[in-house]
Protein backbone atom coordinates (compact mmCIF):
# COMPACT_ATOMS: atom_id res chain seq x y z
CA UNK A 1 0.00 0.00 0.00
CA UNK A 2 2.96 2.69 0.76
CA UNK A 3 4.54 1.98 -2.13
CA UNK A 4 1.50 2.15 -4.70
CA UNK A 5 0.87 5.45 -2.24
CA UNK A 6 3.96 6.68 -2.89
CA UNK A 7 4.44 6.34 -6.79
CA UNK A 8 1.06 7.69 -7.70
CA UNK A 9 1.83 10.54 -5.76
CA UNK A 10 5.17 11.19 -7.68
CA UNK A 11 3.01 10.39 -10.93
CA UNK A 12 0.02 12.94 -10.11
CA UNK A 13 2.79 15.11 -9.59
CA UNK A 14 4.37 15.14 -12.84
CA UNK A 15 0.60 14.17 -14.46
CA UNK A 16 -1.19 17.43 -13.14
CA UNK A 17 1.61 19.79 -13.55
CA UNK A 18 -0.35 23.21 -13.63
CA UNK A 19 -2.08 22.02 -10.66
CA UNK A 20 0.92 20.94 -9.08
CA UNK A 21 2.88 24.09 -9.61
CA UNK A 22 0.08 26.40 -8.63
CA UNK A 23 -0.28 24.61 -5.45
CA UNK A 24 3.68 24.21 -4.26
CA UNK A 25 3.42 28.37 -5.66
CA UNK A 26 1.19 29.13 -3.38
CA UNK A 27 2.75 27.23 -0.39
CA UNK A 28 6.00 28.86 -0.85
CA UNK A 29 4.20 32.40 -1.06
CA UNK A 30 2.98 31.47 2.66
CA UNK A 31 5.66 30.18 3.82
CA UNK A 32 8.32 32.86 2.62
CA UNK A 33 5.99 35.28 4.32
CA UNK A 34 5.79 33.34 7.46
CA UNK A 35 9.70 32.96 7.56
CA UNK A 36 10.04 36.89 6.75
CA UNK A 37 8.11 37.60 9.51
CA UNK A 38 9.61 35.47 11.95
CA UNK A 39 12.91 36.70 10.75
CA UNK A 40 11.80 40.06 11.57
CA UNK A 41 10.51 39.02 15.44
CA UNK A 42 13.94 37.91 15.41
CA UNK A 43 15.80 40.83 14.52
CA UNK A 44 13.27 43.16 16.68
CA UNK A 45 14.04 40.78 19.36
CA UNK A 46 17.92 41.44 19.39
CA UNK A 47 17.26 44.73 18.78
CA UNK A 48 14.79 45.13 21.84
CA UNK A 49 17.30 43.13 23.69
CA UNK A 50 20.38 45.85 22.55
CA UNK A 51 17.87 48.51 23.33
CA UNK A 52 17.08 47.77 26.97
CA UNK A 53 20.77 46.93 28.30
CA UNK A 54 21.40 50.34 27.14
CA UNK A 55 18.63 51.79 29.03
CA UNK A 56 18.67 49.42 31.55
CA UNK A 57 22.07 50.45 33.17
CA UNK A 58 23.10 50.97 36.07
CA UNK A 59 25.66 53.47 37.41
CA UNK A 60 26.92 53.13 40.67
CA UNK A 61 28.80 56.12 41.93
CA UNK A 62 31.70 55.75 44.70
CA UNK A 63 33.01 58.19 47.94
CA UNK A 64 36.19 59.33 47.89
CA UNK A 65 38.10 56.12 48.37
CA UNK A 66 40.89 54.10 47.63
CA UNK A 67 42.04 52.64 44.38
CA UNK A 68 42.56 49.24 45.85
CA UNK A 69 38.78 49.48 47.06
CA UNK A 70 37.14 51.08 43.98
CA UNK A 71 38.83 47.63 42.44
CA UNK A 72 37.41 45.43 45.11
CA UNK A 73 33.48 47.19 44.22
CA UNK A 74 34.56 46.63 40.67
CA UNK A 75 34.85 42.79 40.86
CA UNK A 76 32.33 42.55 43.58
CA UNK A 77 29.86 44.38 40.98
CA UNK A 78 31.40 42.06 37.99
CA UNK A 79 30.40 38.66 40.20
CA UNK A 80 26.94 39.92 41.24
CA UNK A 81 23.76 37.56 39.76
CA UNK A 82 22.24 39.17 37.21
CA UNK A 83 25.23 41.47 35.63
CA UNK A 84 26.53 41.06 32.25
CA UNK A 85 29.13 43.43 32.37
CA UNK A 86 30.66 45.94 34.70
CA UNK A 87 33.16 48.90 33.93
CA UNK A 88 35.14 50.74 36.14
CA UNK A 89 35.30 54.17 35.82
CA UNK A 90 38.36 56.19 37.63
CA UNK A 91 38.20 59.84 38.94
CA UNK A 92 40.86 60.57 35.52
CA UNK A 93 38.67 58.39 32.65
CA UNK A 94 35.83 60.42 34.38
CA UNK A 95 37.32 63.75 33.92
CA UNK A 96 38.30 62.62 30.30
CA UNK A 97 34.97 62.01 29.79
CA UNK A 98 33.63 64.76 30.62
CA UNK A 99 36.10 67.35 29.03
CA UNK A 100 35.65 65.42 26.06
CA UNK A 101 31.48 66.32 26.05
CA UNK A 102 31.76 69.56 26.82
CA UNK A 103 35.13 70.78 25.54
CA UNK A 104 37.64 73.01 27.40
CA UNK A 105 35.23 75.03 29.43
CA UNK A 106 34.59 71.78 31.66
CA UNK A 107 38.35 72.67 33.24
CA UNK A 108 36.52 75.25 35.26
CA UNK A 109 34.48 72.54 37.07
CA UNK A 110 37.50 70.44 37.85
CA UNK A 111 37.47 69.81 41.39
CA UNK A 112 38.48 66.74 42.91
CA UNK A 113 35.17 65.89 44.71
CA UNK A 114 33.29 67.36 41.41
CA UNK A 115 33.59 63.97 39.68
CA UNK A 116 33.60 60.86 41.58
CA UNK A 117 34.70 56.91 40.40
CA UNK A 118 32.09 54.86 39.39
CA UNK A 119 30.95 51.44 38.09
CA UNK A 120 28.84 50.98 35.31
CA UNK A 121 27.11 47.68 35.35
CA UNK A 122 24.79 46.31 32.34
CA UNK A 123 22.53 43.70 33.17
CA UNK A 124 20.67 40.65 31.48
CA UNK A 125 17.93 41.10 29.65
CA UNK A 126 15.92 38.86 31.96
CA UNK A 127 16.38 41.47 34.49
CA UNK A 128 15.71 44.66 32.94
CA UNK A 129 12.29 45.64 34.51
CA UNK A 130 11.65 48.42 36.78
CA UNK A 131 11.35 45.41 40.10
CA UNK A 132 14.46 43.55 39.17
CA UNK A 133 16.74 46.72 38.89
CA UNK A 134 15.00 48.02 42.10
CA UNK A 135 16.35 45.16 43.78
CA UNK A 136 19.62 45.36 42.42
CA UNK A 137 19.93 48.96 42.94
CA UNK A 138 18.87 48.74 46.89
CA UNK A 139 21.92 45.81 46.92
CA UNK A 140 24.23 47.98 45.51
CA UNK A 141 23.45 50.90 47.50
CA UNK A 142 23.54 48.58 51.09
CA UNK A 143 27.84 48.32 49.96
CA UNK A 144 30.19 50.14 51.91
CA UNK A 145 31.87 53.16 50.38
CA UNK A 146 29.16 53.67 47.69
CA UNK A 147 27.24 57.03 47.46
CA UNK A 148 24.40 57.06 45.20
CA UNK A 149 23.07 54.59 42.50
CA UNK A 150 20.95 55.84 39.43
CA UNK A 151 19.49 54.32 36.92
CA UNK A 152 17.46 56.11 34.36
CA UNK A 153 14.08 54.85 35.27
CA UNK A 154 11.54 57.25 33.43
CA UNK A 155 12.91 56.16 30.32
CA UNK A 156 13.36 52.80 31.07
CA UNK A 157 9.31 52.67 31.53
CA UNK A 158 8.59 54.50 28.34
CA UNK A 159 10.68 52.21 26.23
CA UNK A 160 9.24 49.12 27.67
CA UNK A 161 5.81 49.75 26.87
CA UNK A 162 6.63 50.97 23.23
CA UNK A 163 8.37 47.47 22.94
CA UNK A 164 4.98 46.29 24.17
CA UNK A 165 3.11 48.14 21.68
CA UNK A 166 4.94 46.91 19.15
CA UNK A 167 5.30 43.20 19.97
CA UNK A 168 1.93 43.50 20.07
CA UNK A 169 1.14 44.73 16.31
CA UNK A 170 3.59 42.74 15.02
CA UNK A 171 2.00 39.51 16.67
CA UNK A 172 -1.41 40.69 15.26
CA UNK A 173 0.07 41.08 11.82
CA UNK A 174 2.37 37.83 12.11
CA UNK A 175 -1.40 35.64 13.05
CA UNK A 176 -2.63 37.78 10.01
CA UNK A 177 -0.40 37.28 7.68
CA UNK A 178 -0.34 32.88 8.88
CA UNK A 179 -4.22 33.04 8.54
CA UNK A 180 -4.02 34.72 4.92
CA UNK A 181 -1.32 31.72 3.75
CA UNK A 182 -3.15 29.11 5.01
CA UNK A 183 -6.13 30.23 3.26
CA UNK A 184 -4.41 30.66 0.40
CA UNK A 185 -2.96 27.22 0.53
CA UNK A 186 -6.43 25.87 1.29
CA UNK A 187 -8.23 27.25 -1.78
CA UNK A 188 -5.48 26.23 -3.95
CA UNK A 189 -4.87 22.78 -3.27
CA UNK A 190 -8.87 22.49 -3.26
CA UNK A 191 -8.80 23.60 -6.84
CA UNK A 192 -5.78 21.30 -7.99
CA UNK A 193 -7.80 18.42 -6.40
CA UNK A 194 -11.16 19.62 -7.63
CA UNK A 195 -9.82 19.22 -11.13
CA UNK A 196 -8.88 15.82 -10.73
CA UNK A 197 -13.00 15.09 -9.49
CA UNK A 198 -13.13 12.67 -12.46
CA UNK A 199 -10.58 10.46 -11.93
CA UNK A 200 -11.36 10.26 -8.32
CA UNK A 201 -15.19 9.69 -8.85
CA UNK A 202 -13.86 7.00 -11.41
CA UNK A 203 -11.91 5.34 -7.84
CA UNK A 204 -15.04 5.85 -5.81
CA UNK A 205 -17.10 3.76 -8.35
CA UNK A 206 -14.73 0.91 -8.64
CA UNK A 207 -14.79 0.15 -5.27
CA UNK A 208 -11.78 2.08 -3.53
CA UNK A 209 -11.69 3.10 -0.35
CA UNK A 210 -11.65 6.40 0.86
CA UNK A 211 -8.54 6.13 2.26
CA UNK A 212 -7.02 4.50 -0.61
CA UNK A 213 -7.98 7.58 -2.42
CA UNK A 214 -6.34 9.61 -0.24
CA UNK A 215 -3.05 8.42 0.25
CA UNK A 216 -1.55 9.96 -3.07
CA UNK A 217 -2.60 12.90 -2.87
CA UNK A 218 -1.44 13.14 0.54
CA UNK A 219 1.93 11.82 -0.90
CA UNK A 220 2.17 14.85 -3.64
CA UNK A 221 0.96 17.31 -1.26
CA UNK A 222 4.28 16.55 1.15
CA UNK A 223 6.44 16.82 -2.45
CA UNK A 224 4.58 19.68 -2.97
CA UNK A 225 5.52 20.82 0.24
CA UNK A 226 8.50 20.03 0.60
CA UNK A 227 9.63 21.67 -2.21
CA UNK A 228 7.78 24.98 -1.44
CA UNK A 229 9.67 24.96 1.54
CA UNK A 230 13.42 24.33 0.12
CA UNK A 231 12.30 27.18 -2.66
CA UNK A 232 11.14 29.33 0.51
CA UNK A 233 14.21 29.01 2.05
CA UNK A 234 16.49 30.18 -0.87
CA UNK A 235 13.94 33.30 -1.78
CA UNK A 236 14.48 34.33 2.24
CA UNK A 237 18.53 33.57 2.14
CA UNK A 238 18.63 36.03 -1.55
CA UNK A 239 16.50 38.51 0.40
CA UNK A 240 18.86 38.27 3.57
CA UNK A 241 21.92 39.07 1.72
CA UNK A 242 20.44 41.63 -0.43
CA UNK A 243 19.14 43.22 3.28
CA UNK A 244 22.16 42.96 5.16
CA UNK A 245 24.32 44.16 1.99
CA UNK A 246 22.24 47.84 2.58
CA UNK A 247 21.78 47.45 5.99
CA UNK A 248 25.03 45.73 7.78
CA UNK A 249 24.02 46.65 10.98
CA UNK A 250 21.80 44.20 11.16
CA UNK A 251 22.81 41.04 12.74
CA UNK A 252 23.12 37.30 11.51
CA UNK A 253 22.04 34.65 13.59
CA UNK A 254 24.23 32.05 14.55
CA UNK A 255 24.57 28.23 12.64
CA UNK A 256 22.29 26.59 15.65
CA UNK A 257 19.88 29.49 14.88
CA UNK A 258 19.76 28.60 11.17
CA UNK A 259 19.43 24.66 11.57
CA UNK A 260 16.72 25.37 13.76
CA UNK A 261 14.73 27.78 11.22
CA UNK A 262 15.78 25.61 8.35
CA UNK A 263 14.21 22.43 9.99
CA UNK A 264 11.17 24.65 11.06
CA UNK A 265 10.53 26.00 7.76
CA UNK A 266 10.65 22.15 5.87
CA UNK A 267 8.45 20.55 8.94
CA UNK A 268 5.83 23.70 8.47
CA UNK A 269 6.10 22.88 4.47
CA UNK A 270 5.38 19.10 4.72
CA UNK A 271 3.05 19.62 7.28
CA UNK A 272 1.38 22.27 4.88
CA UNK A 273 1.07 19.86 2.43
CA UNK A 274 -0.10 16.92 4.53
CA UNK A 275 -2.92 19.09 6.13
CA UNK A 276 -3.88 20.99 3.08
CA UNK A 277 -4.07 17.71 0.48
CA UNK A 278 -6.00 15.63 3.91
CA UNK A 279 -8.66 18.21 4.70
CA UNK A 280 -9.38 18.92 0.71
CA UNK A 281 -9.67 15.21 -0.49
CA UNK A 282 -11.35 14.39 2.60
CA UNK A 283 -14.20 17.18 1.80
CA UNK A 284 -14.55 16.21 -1.33
CA UNK A 285 -14.84 12.84 -0.65
CA UNK A 286 -17.36 13.51 1.46
CA UNK A 287 -19.88 14.91 -1.44
CA UNK A 288 -18.52 12.84 -4.18
CA UNK A 289 -22.01 11.54 -4.85
CA UNK A 290 -22.89 14.90 -6.01
CA UNK A 291 -21.01 14.88 -9.07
Amino acid sequence: MIPYSIKEGLSGFRRSTFSSVAATSAMTVALVLVGLIAIMMWQANEVSDWLKQRVGEVEIFLDDTTEAVAQSLYLRAQSTPGVVEAEYVSKEKAREIFQQEFGDEATVFFEDTFLPASIKVRVEPDFINSDSLNVLVAEFSSWNRVDEVVFNRPLLVKVQGNLRLLGLIGGAVGLLVLLASIFLVANTIRLAIYARRLMIRTMKLVGATDSFIRQPFIVEGIIQGLIASLLALFIIWVIHVVVVAYVPQLGTPDFASIASFGTAMILSGVLLGWIGSENAVRRFLRNVSLY
